[in-house]
């Protein structure tokens, strides 16, 4: 009797197992079908897209795509919003409205709103929902609905090598420096200077780098131990499972 009841019961898994699988494989299929690349924009025409950069399936909202141009290598993750303008079908003159350097990375479900300039330096990388836009709400009249009221726009620069943290807001007039870091959660306006870290609303400079003394305040971690030259991954890998040997009772 056990034995078969562990039959029907694999019988009546079966189906479903079967369909799960049928919906893995054709969503694997579907994220590779509909990525967009230069080789395959699909309904995309950015006025520029790089070699090996990839926007992964599905995309968010992406529109003005004539004034957004994408260098080398970037990965945009899925449910990532690109626009320029306010609204789709605007002319928005002979010059990029967004533009991303060469091998940025914009986490899943980020937004990057570009009503006026926005530049994203080369090497930057984004965490998931991080939010960029040179648009700000005004509310001038006490009396009018805020979301009727005209808004405010002024340009985004964020420069080369920086870090944007998950859920961090960048917001309009944002001047941000090379090889900045900014913390997760922050809101960011204004200027941040070269090899800072922000962090908190309203971001403030919470660790700089100075030639003389480094870090400042000093990194509470040793710094890691760079890899001598020579060193293959087939060693790197021999010692990681020697430390494993040496760690275990």
């Amino acid at each position: 009797m056990p034995k078969n009841r562990n039959t029907f019961s694999f019988l009546a898994r079966w189906p479903r197992r079967a369909a799960s699988r049928a919906v893995h494989v054709g969503w694997a299929w579907a994220q590779r079908a509909g990525a967009v690349t230069a080789e395959d924009p699909g309904r995309l025409r950015f006025g520029a897209i790089g070699a090996g950069t990839r926007l992964a399936f599905p995309q968010g909202t992406v529109f003005g795509e004539p004034w957004i141009e994408l260098g080398a290598h970037c990965i945009i993750g899925e449910q990532v919003t690109l626009t320029a303008g306010m609204m789709p079908d605007l002319d928005l003159g002979p010059d990029p409205i967004l533009t991303l350097g060469d091998g940025v990375v914009l986490g899943r479900g980020s937004h990057v709103i570009a009503d006026t300039t926005v530049t994203i330096g080369s090497d930057t990388y984004c965490g998931p929902y991080v939010y960029i836009t040179s648009t700000n709400h005004s509310y001038d009249d006490p009396h009018e609905p805020v979301g009727k009221q005209w808004p405010r726009m002024e340009p985004v620069a964020i420069g080369p090598g920086c870090w944007i943290g998950t859920g961090a807001v960048i917001l309009p007039g944002a001047r941000l420096g090379r090889n900045v870091v900014v913390a997760a959660g922050a809101v960011v306006r204004g200027e941040v200077p070269d090899r800072a870290v922000v962090a908190g609303a309203p971001a403030r400079v919470v660790r700089s780098w100075d030639p003389e003394k480094g870090w400042q305040p000093p990194l509470r971690t040793p710094a890691p131990v760079p890899i001598p030259e020579g060193v293959t991954p087939e060693q790197l890998l021999a010692l990681a499972e020697l430390d494993e040997v040496r760690e275990s009772p």
